[in-house]
């Protein structure tokens, strides 16, 4: 996304600062209060019926309404959270699935009894003063389609929306016509104190029925880079605080691959994101990714590579961290030296689909 630019006094340009937001919960907040500055397909108005609503073993963060009738599952997310990719879509599929066969009785009374405080979806629809004027009629009808079909619209919103869900959710776009899937991309801004956002729709990923020979190899091999070269490049652009973090992760990794316990690669998106891919010295998939977009940098874990490759290192990576693998925005001397135990423990245990401990492992 290109920069914002304000004027200043003198009558100069300058780009406004990336503000980023400080958690989930403040985009959270910011898409509850204010639905409609979501940049949609087709421009539907929007009511929310309610949020943290739970919907079978789970919370959507937001379910809303269409003046049509149609539902709407709304999920949040920061892109340094590890669900900001395929885990956000089983979430929000699972929850469409819970919803669809209901009926609009059994949605207010099972799903939305606390939040329609005795009313229900049609006057909550119609008390919204910034929605168009809703037949009640056409609204109950649509509302009982859209529970029958599981036609609902799903909307993820993120502060930068990873490739890889840009190109599940253009899956999922071409395989059936019962849903609408809208990304929306909200990028915050300082100005002279203030917080100025900007939203913006990422078109799912285009999925053509056949793919070229070429295609096929891009699609497989994306846009990727040997060494740590590309990640030098994007570090140079990040603001201080994030290339200090970077540049040591990148230092840490290097001194992998001198070691001979790493391979690295560089990964450059089409959304900005670059990543810094340390894979484990036989080229298979690593225990970290470290990331650059926009507006923020993280480390990622994955999980299911510490199990099965260095589970005897995975409690002291734990507890160097201070959680359960997720990400991380800090990389202190503990954590590294932790990483670096845990790349030489899965430079000893070769990928055989079996872990040290014998349990059989299903990637």
């Amino acid at each position: 996304m290109s920069a914002i630019w304000a004027a200043d006094p003198d009558g100069g340009w300058r780009p406004l600062r990336l503000a980023g937001f400080p958690a989930e919960a403040s985009l959270h907040d910011l898409v509850a209060t204010a639905p409609q500055m979501l940049p949609l397909a087709g421009a539907p108005r929007l009511t929310v019926l309610g949020r943290e609503v739970r919907l079978g073993a789970g919370y959507a963060d937001l379910l809303a309404v269409e003046s049509s009738g149609r539902l709407v599952i709304i999920e949040v997310k920061l892109a340094g959270n590890a669900e900001a990719r395929r885990a956000v879509v089983a979430q929000v599929l699972s929850y469409a699935g819970y919803l669809q066969g209901l009926d609009p009785a059994q949605l207010e009374s099972l799903v939305l009894s606390g939040d329609l405080e005795g009313g229900s979806v049609l006057e909550l629809a119609q008390a919204d003063a910034q929605a168009p004027e809703v037949d009640p009629a056409a609204f109950g009808e649509g509302l009982a389609r859209s529970l029958a079909e599981g036609s609902f619209r799903l909307v993820f919103v993120l502060d930068s929306v990873p490739d890889e869900l840009v190109q599940v959710a253009g899956y999922l776009q071409c395989v059936t016509d019962k849903i609408d899937i809208d990304l929306v991309a909200v990028t915050a801004y300082d100005l002279e104190g203030s917080q100025v956002v900007v939203p913006q729709r990422i078109e799912p990923g285009s999925r053509p029925p056949r793919l070229t020979t070429a295609q096929a190899s891009a699609r497989q091999a994306g846009t990727q880079f040997q060494g740590a070269g590309e990640f030098h490049a994007a570090i140079s652009g990040a603001p201080a605080g994030q290339a200090d973090m970077l540049q040591r992760g990148c230092d840490w990794a290097e001194s992998l691959e001198r070691d001979g316990l790493a391979r690295l690669v560089t990964s450059r998106g089409n959304s900005g994101i670059v990543s810094l891919l340390p894979r484990l010295a036989d080229g298979t998939r690593g225990l970290v990714a470290i990331y650059r977009d926009i507006k923020s940098a993280y480390v990622m874990f994955s999980r299911t590579v510490f199990e099965r490759r260095a589970p005897q290192s995975l409690p002291a990576v734990e507890a160097a961290l201070g959680s359960r693998l997720t990400s991380t925005r800090t990389l202190p001397d503990e954590l590294l030296g932790a990483l670096t135990a845990a790349y030489r423990e899965a430079a000893r245990h070769p990928d055989t689909g079996i872990s040290p401990l014998g349990a059989i492992t299903v990637t």
